[in-house]
């Protein structure tokens, strides 16, 4: 069954499902769908209708966005770096979309939706730099309805001719649908194989903030407690605030900070982590990698908030650790 034959079936439920799970990260072909849906739209018998289908489509892929738009704000870098597992390299896949933010600021929602990659990752990048909710909203909603808009129209103008590049792909067999079925396959393990390997993360040692504020005002002279701020790159902006008198390390150039660290791996050395991910899946990261150098290591559960709650000490961040990030206010 080809692709306007699905949608003629099932008319807004498959765009509205497509829609949403690809702006909410799946890789689905989004541009094949509105120019067929707007195809089929042409023909008055179909009972799809083109200003029902264009508020129906913009209203699901915002819903995806703002999904992951909460998640990056929630989760910082850690959503990003497991979109962009599938890539060859995750770090050049996160940098590189948030370059486009460095260079262009907010206004990078605007067009975001027609860069392979980006599309994905705007709307996670814009939560993890804490854009204002409203602001995202409505620069997403204007690049959102254009990208929406456009290749829908293009399918509803040239019915006639994507009806014939339907049926060429038709003679192909199955051939295109089990391509797409096996990226979306290949989309899910790579998720199960990630969920997995966390797992091993729950074997890391933890103690409570009020714990270690205890540990700090009994602690012996001759032994050395490290305190480690690995909350995600470019969480840092003026005025921000740290744990006194913790260190920086940055969770996405581990290998190179190990080797800063090597002077505190010694067997008296204690070394405490904490970020601001949910469920302190950074700092469980990072201390796995550190045990695995013979480092021991406690995870602060709750991170930087659950310190502020124990009453805490606390310091801005030094203008040498600092992130420029755009400006969102």
């Amino acid at each position: 069954m080809g692709l306007m034959a699905v949608l003629a079936q099932h008319g807004y439920a498959v765009v509205a499902v497509i829609l949403f799970l690809a702006a909410a990260g799946l890789p689905l072909p989004t541009s094949l769908v509105l120019l067929a849906a707007g195809a089929l739209a042409r023909d008055p018998a179909s009972g799809v209708a083109v200003h029902l289908l264009l508020p129906l489509a913009i209203l699901c892929a915002l819903a995806g966005d703002i999904l992951l738009f909460f998640g990056g704000r929630y989760t910082g870098w850690w959503l990003l770096a497991g979109m962009c597992r599938l890539s060859m390299n995750p770090e050049g896949c996160i940098f590189s979309s948030s370059a486009y933010f460095y260079r262009r600021g907010a206004k990078t929602l605007l067009f975001a939706k027609w860069i392979p990659g980006l599309s994905s990752m705007a709307a996670p990048l814009a939560g993890s730099l804490n854009m204002r909710f409203q602001r995202f909203v409505s620069l997403d909603l204007l690049g959102v309805s254009a990208y929406v808009a456009t290749w829908t129209l293009i399918g509803f103008t040239f019915s006639r001719f994507l009806g014939r590049i339907e049926a060429w792909l038709q003679t192909l067999g199955h051939a295109v649908l089990i391509v797409m079925l096996l990226l979306v396959a290949s989309y899910a393990v790579s998720v199960i194989v990630f969920w997995i390997k966390a797992r091993k993360y729950n074997k890391i040692q933890k103690i409570s903030a009020e714990e270690l504020r205890r540990r700090l005002e009994a602690r012996d002279p001759s032994r050395l407690m490290v305190i480690a701020d690995v909350r995600s790159h470019n969480y840092y902006d003026p005025g921000m605030q740290r744990i006194k008198n913790s260190i920086r390390v940055e969770p996405t150039r581990l290998r190179e900070e190990l080797e800063a660290l090597r002077e505190f791996m010694a067997p008296e050395c204690e070394i405490y982590l904490y970020c601001s991910c949910i469920r302190d899946t950074t700092s469980k990261r990072v201390a796995h990698m550190l045990e695995q150098e013979n480092c021991r290591t406690s995870v602060i559960e709750g991170g930087l908030k659950a310190w502020i709650r124990a009453g805490g000490e606390l310091e801005l961040v030094p203008a040498s650790d600092i992130q420029r990030l755009p400006r969102f206010e």
